[in-house]
């Protein structure tokens, strides 16, 4: 019996090494894979990143009348610069300014003074404005490419 035992424990002594040699090349194999990454990331030349110049246009400020809430009539005097992601965007923005104005004052005057007041809210209303001047101004234009509503002015009287 005592040599079953040890010809038993001689098998687990083999499968032990074996399983050391197996995790050993394994763990050598991860730790050449991640040094040969790293260094294949470090020989690539990184490419300067391209400082783009930003595109403004700005809209006149204008006074408009807010919906009436519960403290009665309240006026909104907004300054608005729209930041656009190329020069035909401004254009098309620029040649139709009264349209532009138009849409923003009829989207305005809708709403509310306490809709207003909070920061959310004037990100709310940012969105809106980038929704209501994406739809063409006029039929063949192209897309326009709003990127940022820009409040310069904003007084809620």
């Amino acid at each position: 019996m005592a040599e079953k035992k040890s010809g038993g424990s001689k098998k687990l002594l083999w499968i032990m090494i074996v399983l050391v040699l197996l995790s050993s090349a394994g763990a050598a194999a991860a730790i050449y894979m991640v040094l040969d990454q790293r260094d294949g990331a470090e020989g690539e030349p990184q490419k300067p990143l391209e400082r783009e110049t930003p595109v403004f246009t700005r809209i006149d400020p204008f006074t408009v009348n807010l919906a009436d809430d519960r403290h009665g009539s309240r006026l909104l005097y907004t300054g608005i610069t729209l930041r656009v992601g190329n020069e035909e965007s401004k254009a098309i923005i620029e040649e139709h300014m009264p349209q532009v104005r138009s849409r923003l004052l009829i989207l305005l005057s809708g709403k509310q003074a306490s809709e207003l007041t909070s920061t959310e809210g004037k990100e709310l209303l940012a969105q809106s404005i980038i929704s209501r001047l994406s739809v063409p101004l006029t039929e063949n234009q192209p897309p326009l490419d709003l990127r940022e509503v820009l409040f310069t002015e904003f007084i809620v009287q």
